[in-house]
Formats: structure tokens, sequence, C-alpha cells
């Protein structure tokens, strides 16, 4: 199996730093079911390709599987998956790029964060649907997608083409963001997989999409053939996905509809609702969503006429760009600005109110003495909107590992009882009163998904 990643800038060997991988070396990995070598067959400073090599090895690979009997069928040693593109390769990317794939670059940070212009090429890729799928998966991504289909056999034109392709994408991309997108949609394409599905599958997807799956308009078809139709993973996963900033508003999981005439309202949609009518029960007019992502809850509060000024700001620039997309055609909205809620800063101050809604979780626990000083003390609106996940209510989430948190990037997540004691004691160092709200459906047993805070000075 053969992968090639080219870009070309004023200085493609930065491709080297991104994937830590030294364009002078030919490296070599052991896999459980072959042997993966990266090299770089082009290396310029206009112009820089690396190349990922899978050789399987067919009988390593069935010995791997070691389950039940053993099958000493032919066709478990000669088929297709030593050449074809497949869940085997997206394994190997996921061991070999591993630092790459989480947009980590220690040597020089800013570029991580940065889109490049990028091809990559796959020779081979098994397309269940042809070229129209490929271009109806990755497309929407912002990818230029070449799928030309591969014949049967060049001389015998006849016989038609195969079920593969030769995939070209070409598009200004983050790295890490082209390699995940790829971990996740090859052997979704395949769709097929070399080995058994655990739960933590949903944990993998959930991570690998992060920025990209939930806004997907096949989202749910992308779900279903990642975790091979079974419904407790697809149904535990395409949840999670509406619960995410980046889920349409009217998110739904197709395997879990409500009964005719009703409508299923995602936890998202739950949250923004409840932040909204906190923020008017105290007729909080003026508001700064702090951490405010993508600007999804900016962009409902400029549409109500209720709010006189919004603004909104984020520690990523790239989720700041979105923001401001999103914003540029109000009149009523201040313009999103980068901040780290970690540090003092004028710009905060001066607002009836401050959202924090799904930001804490986010924040490492050292530093949230800082956070809460810079909001409660320094910013000191007249009220704050908290909202964070409520841990006790993941074991109502199929697929949720036993002791898992529901996204990758959450440092923590607060039981009931440890919310109401961070926030009280916030409340009563800074002169404010707490309420508590639950969000979403109130399981009797174990609480609602999502828990709010609303301080008041």
């Amino acid at each position: 199996m053969l992968l090639t990643i080219t870009t070309t800038t004023d200085q493609a060997t930065d491709l080297g730093f991104l994937l830590h991988k030294h364009p002078e070396k030919v490296q070599r990995f052991e896999q459980s079911f072959g042997t993966a070598h990266v090299f770089y067959p082009d290396v310029g400073e206009r112009r820089c390709t690396a190349a990922l090599l899978l050789d399987v090895d067919p009988v390593k690979l069935v010995r791997t599987r070691g389950r039940g009997t053993p099958d000493f069928a032919l066709g478990q040693y000669v088929n297709d998956r030593p050449y074809a593109a497949s869940s085997l390769l997206a394994s190997a990317m996921a061991n070999v790029f591993r630092t790459a794939m989480r947009g980590r670059c220690d040597a020089r940070p800013g570029l991580a964060e940065a889109p490049l212009p990028l091809e990559v090429v796959l020779p081979a890729l098994p397309c269940r649907g042809g070229p129209a799928q490929a271009e109806r998966f990755f497309g929407p991504l912002g990818w230029d997608v070449s799928a030309e289909p591969v014949p049967l056999d060049p001389e015998f034109g006849d016989w038609g083409d195969s079920r593969y392709v030769t995939l070209t994408l070409t598009g200004q991309v983050r790295l890490a963001d082209a390699l995940n997108q790829l971990y996740v949609l090859l052997p979704v394409l395949d769709d097929a997989k070399h080995y058994w599905l655990a739960p933590d599958e949903v944990d993998k997807l959930i991570r690998s999409g992060e920025g990209w799956l939930a806004a997907h308009p096949d989202r749910n078809a992308i779900t279903r053939r990642y975790l091979a139709n079974r419904r407790g993973l697809v149904r535990a996963a395409l949840g999670r996905l509406a619960d995410t900033e980046d889920a349409p508003e009217d998110a739904l999981d197709p395997v879990e509809q409500e009964p005719e005439g009703e409508v299923r309202v995602s936890l998202a949609e739950h949250r923004a609702q409840a932040v909204i009518q906190a923020l008017r029960d105290e007729d909080a007019r003026r508001v700064i969503d702090l951490g405010c992502g993508s600007g999804k809850l900016l962009a409902r509060l400029v549409q109500d006429d209720f709010f006189t000024e919004v603004t909104g700001t984020d520690v990523s620039y790239r989720a700041i760009e979105h923001a401001t997309r999103r914003l540029e055609r109000s009149r009523r909205a201040g313009a999103p600005f980068q901040g780290a809620l970690t540090y003092a800063d004028e710009r905060f101050q001066g607002y009836d109110a401050a959202v924090l809604m799904e930001v804490v979780e986010h924040i490492d626990p050292p530093r949230l003495p800082a956070v809460e000083r810079v909001v409660f003390g320094h910013a000191a609106p007249r009220v704050v909107v908290v909202t964070t996940p409520n841990a006790e209510h993941n074991v109502r989430y199929d697929g949720l590992a036993p002791g898992a948190m529901r996204h990758p990037d959450h440092r923590f997540e607060w039981t009931r009882a440890e919310f109401r004691a961070w926030a009280d004691r916030v409340a009563a160092a800074h002169g404010y009163r707490v309420r508590y709200v639950p969000v979403g459906d109130d399981d009797p047993e174990v609480g609602a998904p999502t828990q709010m805070g609303v301080f008041t000075r």
C-alpha cells in the first residue's frame, strides 16, 4: 500500500518537521501485520513529498487475528489486503504519524496550526460506491477530488472497471486535519476493517473526527460505515457528535428517532436554549462568550433582538476565524478576538454577562484558579453562566468506556457534587450567588447530561 503527501511552499521541507520524520532518512516501523516504511522521494525547497509504504505480510496478518479456530482457507492468504489502501494503512498511519495527527510540532508550534497546500495520492483505494462516493465524502472537507477508476485489466477494456480508484486530493489544509480525515475515511470508503470492533472505537472516531465530522453532511453514513453498522456504537457516536459545537442545529440521530410526530432535540440545542434563557432571566443584554469556539452561540445571540451587544474570545486563532466569518454580516456583533482566559485582559470587562459554555473542562486543573481570578475577579460581570458535563450521566452513553470522558480534550469531568463545591467556593470568594440548572433530560438516578451554574453579583 502506498500513500504520498506533497506540499509546495517556499519552505517545503517543513513537512519533515510536521511529520516528525527527517527527509534524509529512510525509516522502518514494524507493525503486527507487516512493515511500514517512511521515505521522501522528492525533497526541495519548493516541493517536498513524503511517502508511507506499507508492506503487508499476509501470513502475519492472519496470525494476528488469533480468534477462534484457525481458518486454513486460501482466501485468507491470497487477497487484495496487501496492495489496496484500507484500515491496515489507517492503522499504520496512526502508529507512524501519531504526533502529527495530534497537531503537535514542538520545534515549530505555529506551523502545525497553519493550512498548507497539500496533494495526497493513493494509487489503489477500494471505494464502494465508486468515484462519486470519494467526492461525496472528501469534497465537503475542502478538497479538490480526483478519483480515477482502475480498470480490471488495461488489456481488456470490455471487462470494465474494478472497485478500486486512484485517489488524488488537493487543497489548502492543515496536515493534522488531512491525516485524521484519511484515518477515518480510508476504511469508510473500503467499508471494511481488518480487526474486531471494540467500544473504544467510538472514542477513536470522535477524536479523529474533531473539527470536521460533526458538521459533515454525510456524518451519519460515515459513522455507520466506520463502526460497521453496529447499532449500539453508532448510536453512541452520533449522540456524542450531536453534542459538539460543530454539529448542525438540527442534528438528529437517525437510529434513535422519537415516536412519529415528535422531534428529538439535541443536547447542544438544549444547552444553547438554557444559556440564552438564563441571560434573559437576568436581563443581561451585553454579553461576552469566553471560549466562543466557532461562534455558534454568538450567532444565536445576535439573531435575538433582546441582546444589544455581543462578542466572543477564544485561544484558538482558527476558531476566531470561523466565528468572525459567522458574524461578519451582523451589525450588532463585536469582532471576536483571540485571548487566553488565564490572563487579565481589559477587553473582557464592561459586559453584563460572561458565558463559559463547555469551557472549564478543557482547562488543566492547576490553571483553573487563574481563570477564576480573571473571570470573577478582573472581568467581574454582573452575571456569569457556566455549563459543563455531568460525569455521573456518562454511564448512559452506550459505547463510552467506564471512566472515559466524553471528549479527548477534556481535562476532567465533574460530578454534580464536585461542580457545586467548585461553584460555591468561587461564588463565596468573589461576592456572587449561584443557582444550579439541569440541562437536558434529567435522569432521576444520574442527573442531567449537562449541569449549569448561573452566578449573579
